[in-house]
């Protein structure tokens, strides 16, 4: 059995993973989905306060109060920078990092940084005029074409359920840079890729490309999941099947 700590990404709660959770479950592992504050049930705690530091301190208040031990804990997209803060705050609870379309955002980085200045503006403008200068909402699926973010196995049905619960994402949680001690360091780490083939990303790796630089080292591993950005809706047995084959 291994203990899994499931964190997804923006505008999302612990309701992401309500279809990958069961099949871990049900093979014995014990399983924490994550709402990080401002999002899903704790969608009232939003405000003007709420930034990375109290997102990786959401994660690392889970795993400790809970005593979890050896986790696997698993981040997706947005949720890579709370995931390598919390890794890095305690790695003597960590046993493997997942980035699940994603990637470990840099120290001194803020999420905002890896985008292009054009899409900072747009995402700016709409947290001024929609967002009250606090958060991000859901963009259209056309916005999130655009960006980059592959809607591939996202039907009408999953995409109504997505946008009927997502919140709108606390920006300050986008504009804080991270800050590391380099403790998770040395820790295992696997990125399971799903919206760029795997290929790709080797490629991409070796050729030294700056956001994936970071994956050259010994404590990386790889698998994929093909399908679009959000495989927890997706192709949810697939992406517990994948998790499930870190455990011990």
């Amino acid at each position: 059995m291994s203990t899994y700590v499931l964190v997804p990404g923006f505008w999302l709660g612990a309701w992401a993973w309500e279809k990958v959770v069961p099949p871990l479950r049900e093979a014995g592992h014990d399983v924490h989905p994550v709402t990080l504050t401002g999002l899903g049930y704790r969608e009232h705690l939003a405000g003007p306060g709420v930034d990375l530091e109290t997102h990786i301190q959401d994660i690392v208040h889970v795993i400790v109060f809970a005593d979890l031990r050896d986790v696997i804990l698993v981040g997706h997209s947005g949720a890579s920078g709370p995931v390598t803060g919390a890794a890095d705050r305690i790695p003597e609870r960590i046993a493997r990092v997942v980035y699940l379309d994603s990637g470990p955002l840099a120290d001194g980085l803020a999420h905002l940084d890896v985008n292009e200045p054009e899409r900072n503006a747009l995402i700016e403008r709409r947290v001024a005029e929609q967002g009250g200068g606090m958060s991000y909402p859901l963009p259209s699926w056309q916005e999130h074409e655009q960006a980059g973010a592959s809607l591939e196995g996202l039907g009408e049905t999953e995409r109504e359920w997505f946008a009927s619960r997502a919140s709108a994402q606390p920006y300050g949680a986008m504009t804080q840079p991270l800050a590391l001690k380099g403790g998770a360091d040395r820790l295992p780490k696997t990125l399971i890729t799903c919206s760029f083939p795997l290929e790709q990303v080797h490629a991409m790796i070796a050729a030294g490309h700056p956001f994936f630089a970071a994956l050259a080292g010994p404590e990386w591993s790889f698998d994929a999941v093909p399908t679009g950005h959000w495989p927890m809706f997706s192709k949810p047995a697939e992406t517990a099947a994948a998790l499930a084959a870190l455990a011990d």
